[in-house]
C-alpha cells in the first residue's frame, strides 16, 4: 500500500545532496570590487566572438541548430579532431550530468579525488550511486589511490586535469597507467577545462587516449581562457558509442544560437588564445613569487589560479584574510568545502587588481 503524503515527495536521495555554491560576488559596502573567485578570464572573450554573438542576436525568433554543426566543426578543425566524435552543451557540466544520468543508477558507484570539482558528487548523487572519494597526494591526483577504490560497482571515474581548485596536473604518462589498470566497462572523465593555460611537456588533455580507447571522454569549457562564462559552451570528445548513448537523452536544442556562434568564432581566434595565456603566465609567475616573499604558500599552478594557504596562527588565518580583503574590494573563493579550510582561491585578474591584492595581502600580514 503506498503512502499519501501532503506535498511531492523528491526520489530518495536527492534530499541530501549538498546544493553547489558559487564564489560570492558582492563586498557591501565597498565602492570598487574585483571578483576573482570564478575563474573569469581578465582579458575577456575574442572580439570576434562578440560580433558573432551579435548577429546571432538577429534572429531571436528562429530555433538554434540541434546539432550545434558550426561549433563542433569549428572545434574539430581547431584541434584536429572528427567532428561526428564532437558533442557540444550548455557548459561542460551539462555534460558532465548526462554521463552520470546515462551510465549511474542505483548500487552504482563513481571515483571522484578528495579536492575534485563538488559537481561530480552532485551529479553522482543526483543519478542515485555512490560517490567514492580517494586521498590525493600533495594536492594532486593519486593514480594508485584511484585504482585500490575499483569495484564491480565502479562505472565512471572523474578526473579533473588540471585539478580545481589545487591547480595542479597529473603527466599524461600517469592518465594512461591509470587508463590501463581500469576495467574496460568503467569510462575515464577527463575533464580539462583549464587545458589551454597548461604549458608543460608532460601534459596532454586526452584526445590521443579519447581516439584509441572506447571508454575514454574528454569534457572541455570555453568559460575560461576563452571567456564566454555567461553563455555556457562546454564540449565533449567521446567514442561514437559513448556519443550515440548520450544523444539519446540529451536535449534537442540544449545550446542557443548566441552560444554556438560566439563560441565557433572564439575558437578560430587562436591569437586571442595566445595572448590571454602569456598575460597568464606573467602574472602566475609574479604572484607566487609575490605571496611567497610575504610568507604563504602558493600550491604550484597550471591554470588561472592560484590556491594560496594561510598561516595557522590566529589572526592570519583564510577566514580572516578573506575578510580583510572583502573589505578593500577583493573577493577571493573560500575552498573549504573542498577539504582546505586555511586557504583562499584567487582567479588571476587585471593587473591592478593582481598588485592591489598583493599590496593587501602584505598588509593583513604584517598588521
Amino acid at each position: 500500500m503506498s503512502i499519501v503524503t501532503s506535498e511531492p515527495v523528491p526520489r530518495k536521495g536527492i534530499m541530501d545532496i549538498a546544493a553547489y555554491v558559487p564564489g560570492k560576488e558582492h563586498a557591501p559596502g565597498v565602492a570598487k570590487v574585483y571578483k576573482l573567485s570564478s575563474n573569469e578570464t581578465p582579458l575577456g572573450p575574442s572580439p570576434a566572438a562578440i560580433e558573432a554573438f551579435k548577429q546571432a542576436a538577429e534572429k531571436l525568433e528562429i530555433y538554434p541548430d540541434g546539432q550545434a554543426v558550426a561549433l563542433r566543426e569549428a572545434i574539430a578543425t581547431a584541434y584536429g579532431l572528427n567532428a561526428a566524435n564532437i558533442m557540444c552543451g550548455n557548459g561542460s557540466d551539462e555534460l558532465l550530468g548526462l554521463l552520470c544520468h546515462v551510465y549511474l543508477g542505483d548500487g552504482d558507484e563513481a571515483i571522484i579525488t578528495e579536492h575534485g570539482f563538488l559537481v561530480y558528487k552532485i551529479q553522482i548523487k543526483g543519478a542515485g550511486a555512490t560517490p567514492v572519494e580517494v586521498k590525493e597526494k600533495d594536492c594532486t591526483v593519486d593514480v594508485d589511490a584511484i585504482l585500490a577504490a575499483v569495484t564491480d560497482k565502479t562505472k565512471l571515474v572523474f578526473i579533473a586535469n588540471p585539478g580545481n581548485p589545487t591547480g595542479t596536473y597529473v603527466p599524461v604518462s600517469e592518465i594512461r597507467r591509470l587508463h590501463a589498470g581500469l576495467p574496460k566497462n568503467v569510462i575515464l572523465v577527463l575533464d580539462a577545462a583549464y587545458a589551454e593555460y597548461v604549458r608543460k611537456n608532460d601534459y596532454e588533455a586526452g584526445l590521443e587516449l579519447v581516439s584509441s580507447n572506447k571508454n575514454v571522454v574528454m569534457c572541455r569549457t570555453f568559460s575560461k581562457v576563452y571567456g564566454l562564462a555567461a553563455l555556457r559552451v562546454g564540449w565533449m570528445y567521446a567514442p561514437a558509442g559513448i556519443l550515440d548513448a548520450l544523444n539519446r537523452v540529451r536535449g534537442p536544442f540544449n545550446m542557443n544560437s548566441g552560444a554556438i556562434a560566439a563560441g565557433a568564432a572564439a575558437v578560430r581566434d587562436q591569437a586571442f588564445v595566445d595572448k590571454a595565456v602569456e598575460y597568464n603566465l606573467l602574472w602566475q609567475d609574479k604572484l607566487t613569487h609575490a605571496f611567497t616573499a610575504l610568507g604563504l604558500k602558493v600550491t604550484p599552478s597550471v591554470t588561472n589560479f592560484l590556491l594560496v594557504h594561510f598561516p595557522d596562527v590566529d589572526g592570519k588565518r583564510a577566514p580572516e584574510a578573506d575578510e580583510f580583503l572583502t573589505s578593500r574590494g577583493y573577493i577571493l573563493r573560500a575552498v573549504k568545502g573542498y577539504g582546505f579550510p586555511n586557504a583562499l582561491r584567487m582567479t588571476i585578474g587585471p593587473e591592478e587588481a593582481n598588485r592591489g591584492v598583493i599590496e593587501a595581502l602584505g598588509e593583513f600580514m604584517t598588521r
